[in-house]
């Protein structure tokens, strides 16, 4: 993406002093107020280009401290992230203005947004847990199209069980085009019989974005509230190995993790709040170096589906600067852009110690698990930060995208 090029200006290597940094001479400053005013400029049409969806102002008026949500794939640990959003439904205290997701934080988002479209936080609580006990073992998902969902969930080519073996097996050998001829998506029809897209697509009340991975360019492609189907949300979370390219109005995509895991930029120009909480599910960091083939497989998925966060959150980092020193105008109006607060709620402790082949298990207990991990650390969120939001990050987004430098 684009505005990854702008990232590079927002740290100073180690070894430049900081009276360097404070009292350039003349000449550099003058040059380095251009400059920053071009990247100003740029970074400014290029957002008005990217953020063309502004839901502000259609919202009735709410007690609740408004907030959005970015919720990252996972797999099967997304079951997580349901805890989560359960939790902030029971609890009443958060209004949720808009939501971004991808991969299985596609399906959480959708969920979410069809039950607070047709009947509030309760219905938005039901629609999340019957979709989870949908794609459990012993859900209504039939034997075949059970084992096809098991590996869908996967971001991982682990076997866990006798037709799981005989899939990997095929998958090493034939592509989802020979493996699939019939092209089935096991979660598809669950989709549409859980989701109302019409409604989804008439309310203007809640922003919802949908991100997936454009096969021929490369690029993110975000789907918003109007273009939303079942095949969007199926396209967020095909896996290449497994599923083939959705195609959508004749270009194929693959799942979105990929390069929007999940994408926070389009609130910069859309809804009311200035905050957004990610929910993410792929550890960062790990004390321990990979050597296994599958810790390595495992350590690979996990730093290619949390690089695009990564480089989003410098964005955000670029952006508010930019309002501070008013290069960019602030506010919820035409061609103003929001300063973001960011808040993060993860799997913690948790997360490095599960096994990678977890994120194919799909048994209710293991989900009923991480839906009490997540709502635990719903609760310990609102318990030390609530009265933060609408105030400020609680994380450093500074430190969380900064850059190594030698």
């Amino acid at each position: 993406m684009q505005y990854f090029l702008l990232h590079r200006i927002i740290k100073v290597p180690n070894h430049v002093s900081k009276m360097d940094r404070t009292n350039p001479p003349a000449t550099e400053r003058s040059h380095h107020f251009r400059e920053k005013k071009l990247m100003a400029t740029t970074l400014k049409t290029y957002l008005d280009n990217l953020t063309p969806w502004n839901f502000s102002g259609t919202r009735k008026p709410s007690a609740a401290k408004k907030i959005n949500l970015a919720l990252q794939g996972g797999g099967s640990h997304g079951a997580f992230t349901w805890g989560v959003l359960d939790h902030f439904l029971a609890d009443g205290r958060l209004e949720i203005t808009g939501i971004s997701g991808a991969s299985a934080g596609a399906m959480n988002a959708v969920m979410l947004a069809d039950g607070l479209t047709r009947g509030g936080p309760e219905e938005a609580r039901k629609r999340l847990a019957a979709f989870w006990r949908a794609t459990s073992t012993g859900g209504d998902l039939p034997p075949v199209q059970r084992a096809m969902t098991d590996r869908m969930f996967s971001m991982m080519p682990f076997a866990a069980s006798p037709i799981q073996n005989w899939f990997e097996a095929m998958a090493h050998y034939f592509s989802p085009y020979e493996l699939n001829p019939l092209n089935i998506n096991p979660l598809s029809h669950l989709i549409e019989r859980l989701v109302d897209f019409d409604a989804l697509c008439a309310n203007t009340d809640l922003a919802l974005y949908i991100s997936t991975t454009n096969v021929h360019t490369g690029r993110l492609r975000i789907f918003a509230n109007e273009k939303i189907t079942a095949d969007v949300v199926m396209a967020s979370a095909a896996l290449p190995f497994m599923f083939r390219a959705v195609e959508i109005d004749g270009v194929p995509y693959w799942d979105g993790g990929y390069m929007g895991n999940p994408a926070i930029f389009p609130f910069l120009q859309a809804t009311d709040a200035e905050d957004v909480l990610v929910v993410q599910i792929n550890p960062v960091s790990r004390a321990t170096t990979p050597k296994t083939s599958g810790e390595i497989i495992n350590r690979l998925n996990e730093i290619t589906f949390n690089s695009a966060l990564i480089s989003e959150l410098r964005t955000m980092d670029f952006v508010n600067q930019l309002i501070d020193d008013g290069r960019l105008p602030r506010g919820t109006g035409k061609d103003q852009y929001r300063r973001l607060n960011i808040h993060r709620i993860d799997l913690g402790g948790l997360g490095t110690r599960l096994a990678a082949s977890s994120k194919m298990k799909t048994d209710y207990e293991f989900f009923e698990v991480l839906h009490r991990a997540g709502k635990r650390a719903a609760k310990k969120f609102l318990d030390t930060h609530f009265d933060d939001i609408g105030c400020r990050s609680t994380i450093d987004l500074a430190a969380e995208s900064g850059v190594e430098w030698a």
